[in-house]
């Protein structure tokens, strides 16, 4: 299996790594009429331009010396399709207001995820993801309080790959990026399950980088403290590899020690317990969420996370952005 012509998005991150304008960047990469999808409360965006007014510019303009800095870079193939992907931090001075948050007029990161289907040489499909809470949580504007199904788990700016390695500009043995595929895709499958089946795939000291709602953990029982009940907030807890016909993975590949995964929905299930402290709604909910997770030898070691929580708070019946206005 061929490696996808990385080129074309590596000067892209390369043009975003500094300080100025990125219309340029952003209109060489994506197509006229690219289906872009972003967290909420941005949602659906079609087309270069409108990616570019609606979030590029908007962000560019709050947050003054913004550029981007990538600690996982990666390409693959998915179903036949050619697939990019990278993950890191937006960094800036929050200057002005943002989608209703308060400007600090101090140091702030932002942290993204992406995932870019490749055509011609032009990016046709995208899924953007977020970590908002984690901003807002920063910057002390995050509404919720600790209480029942809040987290416990570690808020702040998450780490790159301890082997500082992420960014992989040429293509390593296929066969290593399989193993890699087929660990995580064997992981997945034996999630929600009653003797935990999914922790022999990882290492005893993993790391857990959850979003900012969330939190992060250290160690495979810390993780198994929030993963057990977080699962069982959910009736009928079930995620795009169990083939429920509700969700899928518009992505999955591996590459090198890394793989990586989305699903816009990703995740569902009927909310029966105390999440995100909202009382149980008793309706289904879906859940956009990505990961990338690292390999060494036969284990995973670090697992890189999103969940679109605003997104889901607000099936929830709660909005944490409650000052945006939109455009």
């Amino acid at each position: 299996m061929s490696s996808p012509d990385r080129s074309l998005y590596l000067r892209y991150s390369n043009a975003l790594r500094h300080p100025n304008d990125f219309s340029a960047a952003v209109s060489g990469f994506f197509s006229s009429d690219a289906n872009i999808n972003v967290v909420h409360p941005f949602n659906e965006v079609q087309g270069a331009d409108a990616y570019l007014s609606r979030f590029v510019v908007p962000l560019q303009q709050a947050f003054v010396g913004l550029y981007r800095r990538d600690d996982i870079t990666m390409a693959g193939q998915f179903q036949g399709q050619d697939w990019i992907s990278s993950t890191g931090y937006y960094v800036g001075q929050f200057a002005h207001d943002w989608i209703g948050l308060k400007a600090t007029e101090t140091l702030c990161y932002l942290r993204y995820g992406e995932f870019h289907q490749i055509e011609n040489g032009k990016a046709v499909e995208s899924y953007i993801y977020l970590d908002i809470p984690e901003l807002m949580i920063a910057c002390n504007q995050w509404p919720l309080t600790m209480g029942p199904g809040l987290s416990r788990g570690y808020t702040g700016m998450i780490q790159g790959p301890a082997t500082r390695d992420g960014v992989i500009t040429n293509a390593p043995e296929p066969a290593e990026g399989q193993r890699s595929y087929q660990l995580v895709t064997d992981m997945l499958s034996a999630l929600a399950t009653e003797d935990e089946a999914w922790r022999p795939y990882w290492h005893d000291n993993m790391m857990w980088y959850g979003p900012g709602a969330f939190g992060s953990f250290v160690g495979i029982e810390q993780f198994a403290s929030f993963q057990v009940p977080f699962e069982s907030q959910f009736e009928g807890w079930s995620g795009g590899s169990k083939n429920n016909g509700m969700t899928k993975h518009f992505t999955r590949f591996g590459e090198g020690n890394y793989t990586c995964s989305g699903g816009w929905p990703s995740l569902t299930g009927i909310n029966v317990k105390s999440f995100l402290g909202q009382e149980p709604s008793n309706e289904r909910v879906f859940m956009r969420v990505c990961d990338w997770w690292r390999r060494e030898n036969e284990l995973l070691v670090e697992n890189w996370v999103f969940v679109d929580v605003p997104h889901v708070l607000l099936q929830l019946g709660f909005n944490p952005l409650p000052h945006w206005k939109g455009e």
